[in-house]
């Protein structure tokens, strides 16, 4: 493993942080300084930080986070805008948000202190659930397209303005229920299996329907249910035992 990769593993830092420290001379492997963030590191070595063993972390925390609508996923904002982190109790200021639901989207956010975590489950085919309300109804086209998927070499609709990513290749809904379907706006519950950037919003833009609202709602079978807006919850043990189980397959894959 990477040392900056294990330093966020088993600290508070993240990634780009861990670059830092490792540059700054603070990191060693035993006794020596080490200042290459992409030196690997044996799981029977001891690496300090700032003259502290660190030791791996053997637990890890996730919480629940029903974001509502006019908050960013990220630590700060140049405009000044609100984050996540400006509702989130002081105790969860380290942790790592799993995914991001832009400006405008509302509902269920995961959250976790460890960065292996969140980068295993943001990189999962895990199922995420959202309730939507489009302008318009809904065409035999746009099931379609749920159905099979759609490949586009321009999906910069519904997109953010200084978005890098051009094409896009949507795979077919895990699933979808049609909850009202009417010549003005619509409503559909839909599962999908990845996380990409304004995916839903780029996808239902391509069929000239634009996402009037969108909440997530559950997220790899953790549900929001009724958490208020703007709480945190801890995961329930049935939850964290499902969790456990999936992310030691994904270990045993992995070797």
């Amino acid at each position: 493993m990477r040392l900056n990769k294990y330093i966020a593993h088993n600290s508070k830092y993240s990634r780009r942080e861990a670059e830092k420290v490792i540059a700054a001379g603070d990191v060693k492997i035993e006794k020596e300084v080490v200042t290459d963030p992409a030196r690997d590191v044996d799981e029977d070595v001891k690496v300090f930080l700032h003259n502290k063993l660190l030791k791996p972390r053997e637990g890890f925390t996730v919480i629940v986070y029903n974001k509502p609508k006019g908050e960013l996923v990220t630590k700060s904002d140049p405009k000044g805008r609100r984050t996540i982190y400006d509702t989130l109790e002081k105790r969860y200021a380290s942790f790592i948000p799993i995914g991001r639901l832009d400006f405008a989207s509302e509902g269920l956010l995961l959250l976790t202190d460890s960065s292996e975590i969140a980068d295993t489950l943001m990189h999962s085919k895990l199922e995420r659930v959202y309730n939507i309300k489009i302008a318009g109804n809904v065409s035999e086209e746009l099931q379609e397209g749920m159905k099979n998927g759609v490949y586009l070499t321009d999906a910069t609709a519904g997109a953010h303005v200084k978005t890098k990513e051009i094409e896009m290749d949507f795979a077919p809904f895990i699933g979808f229920k049609i909850l009202k379907d009417h010549p003005k706006f619509s409503r559909l519950r839909v599962a999908i299996s990845e996380g990409k950037n304004r995916e839903l919003r780029r996808f239902f833009a391509h069929f000239k329907r634009d996402v009037l609202d969108l909440r997530r709602v559950a997220f790899g079978g953790i549900e929001l249910n009724a958490l208020p807006e703007g709480k945190t919850r801890f995961l329930e043990k049935s939850e964290y035992n499902s969790l456990h189980k999936y992310l030691k397959e994904k270990r045993k894959e992995k070797r």
